[in-house]
């Protein structure tokens, strides 16, 4: 039985090029014995065995090499016989690369994982201690103990994490070190950890203010930092002092909590006060009577910063005590530049879809939920910008300006947009499409979509189905406004 002794340093490459040679060969698994290192030779080890399978050349998937090398730094004894069975047995098809149900292949996918995990938590747990310079660089030094034969696998991710500094990272049998940008790894000699350096304290007030008690899951940090490593870690120490004052802490934080309400309810706070103020406003003297004198006042709006960029301000239009009011998001580049609302190639489909279902453009108060045109410049174009929150809720000012003077006894909100303007929230549009809404006054809001949505959609026949469902929601909505007193 033939024996094969690989070395502790380049492990991973003396076994690459003794597989090969021994499929080349048509050497069986079973037939091979494998060890590390210059122990004593194995009992049953004998000359060389005769081939007893046709020799094979292997050729493996990218993904199947990689992993089996990485099994291949598992502290599992056996994983070399295996890994080479394995081989043996994907080169001539007996098994497929990712069958899980074959038990060989399944373990060593198992050590692969596990692998990869100790890489992971070496990156993470090594504390490096810096020590007197020998030269121009910076010089550091750490101990680490892994479970599983790592090292040469890790130390090229501090190679690119610390290029600028001369380092060593040493374990129980591998040091790998890093000097003037070249790395060697060579057994260790010396078994001594670094001495601690001035930072560690440092490092452990640092710890100790990040630490929050409010989120303090012990099991859930034992796992990611297992103790296994803490004897290691300057600022273990500290952990089971912090875990048992954690509920103290915690406590103490709650009670200096700010007692001011939650965000959304102080907003809404201030919108019902801005409400309250305008419409008080609004009937005093000196605010808008009538739509000519509002339009005029818009003219000078402030409110947002939409209007730097705007051409000028787009006022709703309609007769002054329409009975249906259609609200949309905002003009347009067309609309921008003639000063009317649904102008544009959205409003000539929503001229066309209302035409069908029994609705006279001339009856209606059009308008949007924000009168300046954000957009961005292209070139020499205007795209259009969805107005944020913020504009809205400015806006929303002239929206509530607007039904006070018209009073319509019915609004049709057009996009998520308008619907959000109107009842303080557009999410769910297409899902409350077709529905009826009422706001604080009692008003009802028919919730369909903005005629622009169905002018982006890509395909005809979605246009076509969509344009049908729109003219359907407006005929909905002119019954629903013949049923109001």
């Amino acid at each position: 039985m033939p024996e094969v002794v690989l070395p502790r340093l380049g492990t991973v490459a003396a076994w690459r090029t003794e597989a090969r040679r021994l499929a080349r060969a048509g050497i069986p698994a079973e037939a091979v014995v494998w060890r590390i290192g210059a122990g004593e030779p194995d009992l049953f080890a004998s000359e060389p065995a005769r081939a007893s399978a046709p020799p094979r050349e292997i050729r493996l998937p990218r993904e199947a090499v990689e992993v089996i090398e990485t099994a291949l730094c598992h502290a599992d004894p056996e994983r070399f016989a295996r890994s080479y069975a394995l081989l043996l047995r994907l080169a001539d098809g007996s098994v497929r690369w990712g069958d899980r149900s074959d038990p060989a292949l399944r373990r060593l996918l198992a050590q692969e994982k596990t692998v990869r995990r100790e890489i992971h938590k070496m990156h993470a747990f090594v504390r490096f201690r810096e020590l007197p310079a020998t030269g121009t660089r910076r010089t550091f030094a750490a101990w680490f103990e892994p479970d599983h034969p790592v090292e040469e696998a890790a130390a090229p991710f501090f190679t690119r994490r610390f290029g600028d500094m001369d380092w060593a990272i040493v374990t129980p049998e591998v040091t790998s070190r890093f000097v003037n940008g070249t790395l060697e790894h060579v057994l260790t000699e010396d078994r001594t950890p670094p001495p601690p350096d001035g930072t560690e304290d440092l490092w452990r007030t640092y710890y100790a203010n990040i630490f929050n008690p409010a989120r303090l899951m012990v099991k859930a940090m034992q796992s990611e930092m297992p103790k296994r490593y803490w004897k290691n870690l300057p600022e273990a120490g500290l952990i089971p002092d912090l875990i048992r004052g954690a509920a103290g802490r915690a406590a103490a934080m709650q009670a200096a909590a700010p007692t001011e309400p939650p965000a959304r309810t102080a907003a809404m706070a201030r919108r019902r006060e801005a409400a309250a103020e305008g419409s008080a406003r609004r009937a005093g003297a000196g605010e808008p009577a009538a739509l000519p004198q509002a339009k005029a006042e818009a003219e000078a709006c402030r409110r947002c910063g939409l209007w730097a960029h705007a051409t000028q301000v787009v006022f709703g239009e309609g007769p002054p005590r329409a009975r249906m009011m259609m609200v949309g998001e905002q003009p347009g580049d067309r609309e921008d530049l003639a000063g009317r609302p649904f102008v544009g190639p959205a409003g000539q489909l929503l001229d066309e879809e209302a035409t069908a279902a029994g609705l006279d453009r001339s009856t209606l108060y059009v308008t949007n939920a924000v009168k300046h045109f954000k957009f961005s410049p292209r070139g020499k174009r205007r795209i259009h910008q969805k107005p944020d929150a913020g504009e809205v809720t400015a806006c929303r000012w002239w929206l509530d300006l607007e039904r006070d003077l018209v009073r319509p006894r019915l609004i049709v909100a057009m996009g998520a947009t308008a619907l959000a303007s109107l009842t303080g929230t557009g999410a769910g549009i297409l899902r409350r499409r077709g529905t009826v809404e009422r706001l604080e006054d009692g008003t009802p809001v028919f919730v369909t979509v903005h005629p622009s949505y169905i002018l982006r959609l890509p395909d005809a026949a979605a246009q076509t189905e969509e344009r049908r469902r729109f003219r359907a929601d407006l005929a909905a909505a002119h019954a629903l406004l013949g049923t109001l007193d």
